[in-house]
């Protein structure tokens, strides 16, 4: 079977057919580096990573690419506040931002580019539409004609006058209509800003994606994705921009994720009900949190609550120990034996990637390692089990995990009195100068997840 995608911009499942079957790409729209990112922002770098992961299982080779959004209003006023550089503000949250996901289970991007490296090519693309008459200058602000661009509204089933109803011209602004949308703006008085032909200012955020993509992916991609709250207006101008300047489709596939309620309301912060990753890695499991995700389809919108948080940590702790007994269970097995289980994994892994290909359902997929995981008990119960029968289950399950991008083994968690007497031993090795020692022990411990504390009262340790 063909894996199919759910494209937004035919609102139908469509079989997925890559413009090179060697490389396949894809874009992520990453976020906007002026505070850690909260649960919203954490649910497409997982939804789609696990896309990524799912093609690369099925043979792909994905060329995965996510943007930072490194200057913009947020940013700069988030700069002032805090009395730093932009640069080093964005520096900071990009960081951040990277090891929090990195703890979600999320691979690196094979890029991420930065909308402050790609000025360069943002100004070119502008010039080139203001050449083909899709953009104009005025008053050192540079806008998009969106009315020139027939197909505008094709990718949020709306139309021309239903936009226009909503839209207004700001205070400053000087458009030649209400519904163009900003391509560059110019400088205002201690911001940071760049040379152009309109004078010195800094791009929109629409336009660096479209660069970004152009430079680094060429005139078409597979695939493009982000959250529900950019198809419009950021991917639909982004369709405008780049489609004005190529004649040619921006992606053959748009995907989004549904949006995350927090105790059943829409998260936002006029209701202070955000949760930021940055804070929640350090209260719960990383991975419980991914395998919550992955509890959901993508398209789906999803609650976040506690008990419901809870509930994902014990089925995780129930597939653990699933695992580990399939594999205690192996050294009591013989070769030959009953089949059951062999054929028990091999069911599975056919349900599983027939869940996969359609249209990556992550809900129905955990489903099935659920299931798998009830017949390897029951097939356990069996007086005599085979070899082969539970390898083939360990293997199936270990690899539906990996997919998803959740260890089904259990992390060996170091004992007090061994951390204890590494203590010890690290104490006795200060006493005699052999600092070297003592800082390895240190490092050793906190590879572990043990945090040390030097104090005039003696070493205090704490779990991360």
């Amino acid at each position: 079977m063909a894996i199919h995608i759910y494209n937004s911009l035919t609102n139908k499942k469509e079989p997925f057919q890559p413009i090179d079957p060697d490389r396949i790409t894809m874009y992520v729209c990453g976020p906007t580096v002026y505070n850690y990112i909260h649960i919203g922002n954490a649910r497409p770098a997982i939804v789609f990573d696990a896309v990524r992961r799912y093609l690369s299982y099925r043979g792909y080779n994905v060329y995965y690419v996510s943007n930072f959004t490194d200057v913009d209003d947020k940013i700069i006023k988030a700069a002032q506040e805090m009395n730093e550089e932009v640069p080093t503000l964005a520096n900071r949250f990009i960081d951040t931002y990277l090891e929090d996901i990195e703890s979600l289970g999320v691979e690196k991007a094979d890029l991420h580019p930065r909308a402050t490296e790609t000025v360069e090519e943002m100004v070119e693309f502008i010039e080139q539409l203001i050449a083909k008459g899709f953009a104009y200058e005025s008053n050192g602000d540079v806008y998009y004609r969106t009315k020139k661009f027939k197909e505008y509204g094709k990718l949020s089933s709306q139309s021309v006058g239903d936009l226009q109803m909503g839209a207004r011209i700001e205070i400053g602004e000087q458009k030649e209509d209400p519904m163009d949308f900003t391509l560059w703006k110019k400088a205002k008085e201690n911001e940071i800003a760049w040379d152009s032909p309109w004078g010195e200012g800094r791009p929109g955020w629409h336009i660096e994606c479209s660069a970004m993509v152009k430079k680094y992916m060429g005139d078409t991609i597979d695939i493009h994705a982000g959250g529900q709250d950019l198809k419009f207006p950021h991917h639909e101008n982004e369709i405008a921009q780049t489609e004005a300047l190529t004649g040619k489709p921006m992606a053959h596939y748009w995907m989004h994720n549904g949006y995350i309620n927090i105790n059943n309301e829409k998260m936002s912060k006029s209701l202070g009900n955000f949760v930021l990753v940055h804070d929640m890695i350090q209260q719960h499991d990383p991975e419980v949190i991914r395998f919550f995700m992955m509890q959901a389809h993508y398209r789906n919108p999803i609650n976040f609550d506690n008990d419901l948080l809870e509930s994902a940590r014990a089925g995780l702790e129930r597939l653990r120990s699933t695992l580990e007994n399939v594999k205690h269970r192996r050294s009591e097995s013989v070769n030959g034996g009953s089949s059951a289980g062999q054929e028990a994994a091999e069911r599975a892994k056919a349900r599983f990637l027939e869940e996969m290909d359609d249209d990556f359902n992550t809900a129905n997929a955990i489903s099935v390692l659920f299931d798998l995981a009830r017949e390897a008990n029951k097939y356990m119960q069996q007086p005599q089990t085979s070899i082969a029968s539970l390898d083939a289950i360990v293997e199936t399950m270990t690899d539906m995990g990996s997919v998803l991008g959740v260890s089904l083994e259990r992390e060996e968690v170091m004992l007090d009195e061994d951390i204890e007497k590494l203590l010890e031993e690290r104490v006795a090795a200060r006493k005699n100068k052999n600092f070297a020692r003592a800082d390895e022990i240190r490092d050793q411990l906190e590879n572990d997840g043990i945090l040390l504390e030097d104090t005039p009262q003696g070493t205090r340790w704490k779990r991360k």
